[in-house]
């Protein structure tokens, strides 16, 4: 559908004139006309190709365990059928408390939030979070891509907020344990401490810092990748919903792009639901779904572990 060339070995998921004709007979908004909430069997796996505002107003209150919010950034960016332009701080966060208390009630009480962002509007993401949650932690990672800058840093990080409901939430380290390569190990007896000699290396297993630089941003010889432009990896998503849902929980993303939470969570065993209001970014998720049936691999995540960039993994 994009129309552009593509070198032999590009795995950018595209879709073809047949399969768009096949996933355009499945769009599907949220009916305008009703006056009740969502049963559990009108949402659960399901993408709604509509805004944030209609999808939430049709949820039932206290049914999500997890949110995950990717909105567009204080930057000027295409997203297709929709355009978002650069702002002033407060003009931006008048735009997010447009929508962003909307989602508040569809929380339950254990819920974790999770709010992406860039170094511009970081702030003005902070000032949501502790006006309507608990602010936990800030977590900042590592894209390897990033424009040079010949006067200024070179800007190669984005920031993720890190809230929740109540105190009471839930969170489970040993799901996100990374595996790295120890450079300097160290015995006791004789024996390794706090790490394992494998045939592949040393490697120790270690608790996960609010600090990532294990991420892969999606290029084109990954069968993720796709069009979208401001697509965040499987990597990255995975780790969100691994420390802060149960297999079986619900997580919404009302900015669902190209469908990235919604594959992780079905990969990982999880419910998803969410809204998107560009058809061909739902069609190229309902794509990616249909492939998740069939490889539920994660790159960079095996055997219960998350690994090292570039370790082949």
């Amino acid at each position: 559908m994009t129309g552009k060339e593509r070198a032999p070995r590009n795995r950018t998921v595209t879709i073809s004139e047949e399969e768009k004709a096949f996933y355009e007979s499945k769009l599907c908004p949220v009916k305008k006309d009703r006056e009740d909430k969502f049963l559990e069997s009108d949402f659960l796996d399901r993408i709604f190709n509509d805004t944030l505002e209609n999808l939430a107003a049709s949820l039932p209150e206290k049914s999500v365990d997890l949110l995950i919010l990717d909105p567009p950034y204080n930057l000027s960016k295409d997203f297709g059928k929709m355009k978002f332009g650069g702002r002033s701080d407060e003009a931006y966060e008048a735009y997010l408390e447009s929508w962003f208390p909307k989602l508040i009630p569809l929380l339950k009480d254990t819920a974790s939030v999770y709010l992406c962002g860039d170094w511009k509007c970081s702030n003005s993401l902070y000032k949501m979070c502790k006006k309507y949650l608990k602010t936990q932690n800030r977590i900042t990672w590592q894209r390897e891509k990033g424009r040079g800058a010949a006067h200024n840093w070179k800007n190669c990080t984005e920031d993720i907020w890190f809230a929740t409901v109540t105190d009471d939430y839930y969170f489970d380290v040993e799901a996100v344990k990374q595996k790295r390569r120890v450079i300097a190990p160290y015995k006791e007896n004789g024996k390794p401490k706090d790490w394992e000699d494998t045939d592949e290396g040393k490697f120790r297993l270690t608790f996960p810092s609010n600090f990532w630089d294990d991420i892969s941003v999606p290029f084109w010889s990954m069968p993720e990748n796709t069009d979208h432009p401001t697509q965040k990896p499987e990597k990255l998503i995975a780790k969100l919903i691994l420390a802060s849902s149960r297999p079986g929980d619900l997580v919404l993303d009302p900015f669902m792009g190209s469908g990235t939470t919604a594959v992780v969570a079905k990969k990982l065993g999880r419910h998803f639901v969410g809204s998107e209001i560009n058809p061909e970014y739902c069609m190229w998720a309902m794509k990616r779904l249909d492939m998740a049936e069939r490889d539920k691999t994660i790159q960079g995540y095996e055997d219960g572990v998350f690994y090292e960039r570039n370790s082949g993994k």
